[in-house]
């Protein structure tokens, strides 16, 4: 383990504290959770600052605070209202936790927010990050806030070559910010870093000769700023194949279920979607395009399949996978909805669309087809309705692509 920042003398660090601190106060990001000290703000903010970007998160924290703007409030949100106005922001569960622990709070807490960090941590969705954050920034205590931006920073200034990749790792960068982070201004200290890995000690092309810390940053002194911070190569998403079903009723609204399965997108409304092989995947997408539609008006013209009887298509001449190669396997083992209802499908998908998680890559194919028959179910929703409903970005995409190709959805 390297530990040169132990080797800095009392006066060392004082310097190294009041040259960062004289440039955050100078040239500190403005941003609506800077605007007072609440630890209620900062909370929230942390939270949405997870896996986004600063210019993004800004929006969504005027309406969640204007939605939401006491503890009480949060507690007490109605779970569809909550996911809505957080829609957008993906990883819903940070959502979920939100609420979780204002019910904490208002329980065990009468309300006010805990203001130890021993205290903050046990709240649901509040990690060593967010505990240090908040410790730091809303009840100015000297806690270390270690995220990817101050492993960075940290890494060159002290040529730390620990992997910043490994949980392991993390240990050594809390010793190092809790030997320079001052008693007082710590919240500052830690924003500093924010703002510094933002700005000027980025990824790639640090801007060196504009960094307050410069004078102490031994990778600089060395020239291997570039090669900081140590971090492995991520593993590549895993690759996952769906079908998604647009299955329109007679009055015109389109079938939503909510996920149950797993713990992506649980509880999200969205088209019924099915997993299939990739093998079967790729017989679908094959040889097909977008503008087939176009070119082949006759590809969108309904043909009808229903359990007892599969129409096969004419279409095959236009080298399309025939849709029922995907469809009387989803009937036999009755993962359709209304697999035992006449449904009119349209022979060919309507695209492709690709959505990414932290570990997963979904590719989903995504088919159309109208009900011939009155169905009793009530998760038929219009367009209209959805726009109103919190919807996961996976379901925007396929709407989109709905769009695309039927002007009058």
């Amino acid at each position: 383990m390297n530990n040169t920042f132990e080797q800095l003398s009392t006066n060392e660090v004082a310097q190294l504290q009041k040259n960062f601190l004289d440039w955050y106060f100078m040239h500190a990001r403005n941003l609506p959770w800077r605007e007072n000290t609440d630890p209620y703000r900062i909370w929230i903010s942390e939270i949405m600052l997870q896996q986004t970007r600063v210019d993004t998160v800004i929006d969504y924290f005027h309406r969640f605070m204007q939605t939401f703007p006491t503890i009480k409030d949060l507690a007490h949100a109605d779970d569809e209202k909550l996911l809505k106005v957080w829609e957008g922001l993906g990883y819903y569960s940070r959502a979920r936790n939100l609420k979780v622990a204002a019910n904490q709070i208002m329980d065990e807490y009468d309300g006010k927010f805990p203001q130890t960090p021993t205290e903050i941590s046990k709240l649901k969705g509040i990690g060593p990050y967010t505990t240090g954050a908040i410790s730091s920034i809303a009840f100015h205590l000297p806690e270390p806030a270690i995220d990817g931006n101050v492993m960075r920073v940290v890494s060159r200034l002290f040529l730390i070559k620990e992997d910043i990749a490994k949980a392991s790792s993390r240990k050594v960068f809390d010793q190092a910010v809790r030997k320079i982070i001052p008693e007082r201004y710590p919240g500052e200290f830690n924003q500093a870093f924010m703002d510094l890995g933002s700005s000027i000690c980025t990824p790639t092309s640090p801007k060196c000769n504009e960094c307050p810390l410069s004078p102490f940053c031994l990778s600089m002194q060395e020239g291997l700023q570039e090669q900081f911070p140590v971090k492995s190569k991520k593993a590549k998403p895993k690759d996952q194949y769906f079908v998604a079903f647009a299955l329109e009723n007679l009055q015109g609204a389109y079938l939503l279920e909510k996920r149950s399965e797993g713990r992506l997108l649980k509880d999200m409304l969205h088209f019924p979607i099915v997993e299939i092989q990739q093998e079967d995947y790729q017989k679908l997408l094959k040889n097909f395009s977008e503008n087939r539609v176009d070119l082949f008006p006759s590809l969108m013209q309904p043909t009808l399949f229903d359990a007892e009887s599969l129409v096969a298509e004419s279409q095959m001449a236009y080298d399309i996978v025939p849709l029922s190669q995907i469809i009387q396997p989803l009937y036999a083992k009755g993962k359709l909805p209304f697999y035992q209802t006449k449904i009119s499908w349209y022979p060919a998908h309507l695209g492709e669309i690709t959505h990414i998680f932290t570990h997963l890559k979904w590719h989903i194919l995504l088919f159309q087809g109208k009900l011939l028959e009155s169905v009793e179910k009530d998760d038929f929703y219009t367009r209209e309705q959805m726009k109103e409903l919190p919807l996961p970005k996976m379901q925007h995409k396929l709407l989109n692509k709905m769009h695309k190709l039927n002007k009058d959805f």
